[in-house]
């Protein structure tokens, strides 16, 4: 209740720094609404996933913004990494990606006639499935399926972020925190840091299907950093004159791989319906068109 003279409070809160998801799909508890439907999909049959790690140490990074002249720093808050990413050119050879490339042993990727492997487009809507094939018959004979060897480099190049949190005392022994930034390079593309390993992965049988199975890999790339000697004194100089700021550090790239064999394959689901979506209304159209067509199969049950 507001007083006599008093305007009332304003709302000032900053506007919501995220969100939550709408897929559209709701389902009311009753299975009178659950009917069978089919699909045509991507089944994984056999799936391996390597954690990978390497190092890189860099010397004599520069950070900014400049401290000032006479500035010291007195401890280290948090010290942090992540990789860089431009999303104006997605070829800019700063980004940090990691390029894996596989060699098989007992199986071979399927070529056209100039040489080039038949690639297929996967779940992620690019070419990123080789077709493959291996003689699986004696295997086929008993029911299993058939070991396949390769050998994995993968390539890492580019930078990353590096951010540190310090308190620094100025030449007025004033305290403040600051974050310091740099853009660190881990390699080139042109001499990339390569992490090796070695899988097995399981085949079906290539002549009982329509399809030959295809294999697929992606990975991931995490960082972790830390001063090189964790010393404030040994691993971060700052000119006396200038205030510009440089450090030793060691960064860790932290790599997740999965490798899989996919076949096509149509599975029957359980489903509630097609999902349905709240539109935003707009003041002139009174009728919108449809994105999906209606279910027109004999098994559902009539409205």
């Amino acid at each position: 209740m507001t007083r006599p003279n008093q305007s009332p409070q304003l709302d000032l809160t900053l506007p919501r720094q995220c969100c939550t998801a709408e897929t559209g799909c709701t389902f009311d508890g009753s299975l009178r609404n659950v009917v069978a439907e089919p699909i045509y999909v991507q089944k994984v049959y056999d799936a391996a996933l390597f954690n990978l790690q390497g190092l890189r140490s860099i010397k004599n990074q520069p950070f900014t913004p400049a401290l000032g002249a006479g500035t010291r720093i007195i401890r280290i808050l948090d010290i942090r990494c992540h990789k860089f990413f431009n999303p104006k050119n997605i070829n800019d050879p700063r980004n940090l990606v990691a390029d894996p490339q596989t060699m098989l042993s007992g199986a071979d990727f399927v070529r056209d006639s100039a040489g080039k492997p038949i690639t297929v487009v996967g779940p992620d809507g690019t070419l990123s499935e080789n077709v493959i094939f291996a003689n699986t018959e004696e295997c086929d004979e008993v029911g299993k399926g058939t070991p396949i060897f390769g050998t994995q480099n993968i390539k890492i190049s580019g930078n990353v972020i590096v951010e540190i949190d310090a308190v620094v005392s100025d030449h007025c022994k004033c305290e403040k925190t600051v974050t310091l930034s740099a853009n660190a390079p881990i390699a080139p593309p042109t001499a990339p840091l390569v992490l090796t390993n070695f899988f097995e992965l399981c085949l079906p049988s290539v002549f009982d299907t329509a399809f030959l199975p295809r294999f697929t890999e992606f990975c991931n790339i995490d960082c972790e950093v830390r001063l090189a000697t964790n010393s404030i004194t040994r691993d971060i100089s700052i000119c006396p004159t200038t205030g510009a700021v440089t450090v030793d550090l060691i960064i860790a790239l932290c790599v997740t791989c999965e490798k899989k064999i996919v076949v096509p394959v149509q599975l029957c689901v359980l489903s509630t319906g097609f999902p349905v979506l709240a539109a935003d209304v707009s003041p002139i159209c009174t009728t919108f068109p449809q994105l999906f067509p209606d279910q027109i199969d004999g098994t559902k049950p009539p409205c």
